[in-house]
């Protein structure tokens, strides 16, 4: 993959992160990095189909008082 078939783009509205992917690998990478650091998973959503695919994911950014620390 080259430099230009890994670019992502990011979106950033209030505490919400929309971030497109043009790659389906690509959003196992980004789901590990947003939602493995605490953020919150939203959803996602498929664009167009064929070679112009595109993948959108929205994570929620949470506040220090949001994050629930594991149980023992």
């Amino acid at each position: 993959m080259g430099r230009a078939d890994s670019l992502i783009h990011v979106k950033a509205d209030g505490d919400k992160i929309n971030i497109i992917c043009h790659k389906e690998e690509q959003m196992d990478a980004v789901n590990e990095r947003f939602h493995g650091t605490g953020n919150e998973f939203i959803g996602y959503e498929e664009w167009d189909e064929g070679e112009d695919k595109k993948w959108i994911l929205t994570f929620r950014v949470l506040d220090n008082y949001e994050i629930k620390p594991e149980s023992n």
